[in-house]
């Protein structure tokens, strides 16, 4: 189809200059109204999200917070961060880990109830769900390696000290080691 130009029809300029045909815009061609019935459908049928998790409130009865430093080597051989540690753990089974390198927190892991949410960055790589975490990270370990004396699966824990430690997953290289201030 030859485009018009804007002066050779009663047709609407467009981004590039160029006219439409008036009976291209009452007329939509079948492949565009397919499009939008399609993107109305997902939309519809698209499963809804749960919310963030509040802040934990450690000032609230029964949270146990403990701070320290910490080394993580990340899965596939990408290069080691040292950063400062945020552990903090509740009876009810709460528990916030955060992983600083400051100012700016590299990962928030956190558990409520049977909800979980894990944030890498600024929100740049976030998951969240309901029931057990997933085994694969290892910021949902720590907790219960520290209360417990043992970690998920094809985890491997080590206290070295009453206040240093080392959790691993040999199969794939990550660990973190690290320690808490008394």
């Amino acid at each position: 189809m030859k485009p018009f130009s804007f002066g050779q029809n009663r047709g609407r300029p467009t981004a590039d200059g160029l006219a439409l045909h008036p009976s291209a815009i009452r007329h939509p061609p079948s492949s565009l109204l397919l499009t939008l019935a399609l993107m109305l459908v997902l939309q519809l049928c698209s499963c809804r999200t749960s919310p963030s998790l509040p802040p934990a409130d450690f000032s609230a009865p029964g949270w146990r917070v403990q701070q320290g430093q910490a080394v993580w080597q990340p899965p596939n051989h990408r290069p080691e961060l040292a950063g400062d540690l945020l552990l903090a753990t509740n009876a009810d089974g709460h528990c916030f880990v955060q992983f600083t390198k400051t100012p700016f927190p590299l990962v928030t892991a956190q558990v409520a109830g049977d909800r979980w949410q894990i944030e890498f960055g600024a929100d740049e790589h976030a998951w969240h769900g309901r029931g057990v975490p997933p085994d694969r990270f290892i910021w949902f370990q720590l907790p219960r390696a520290l209360l417990a004396g043992n970690a998920g699966r094809d985890w491997q824990f080590k206290p070295a000290t009453a206040n240093n430690w080392r959790l691993s997953n040999p199969g794939t290289g990550e660990s973190l080691e690290g320690r808490f201030f008394p």
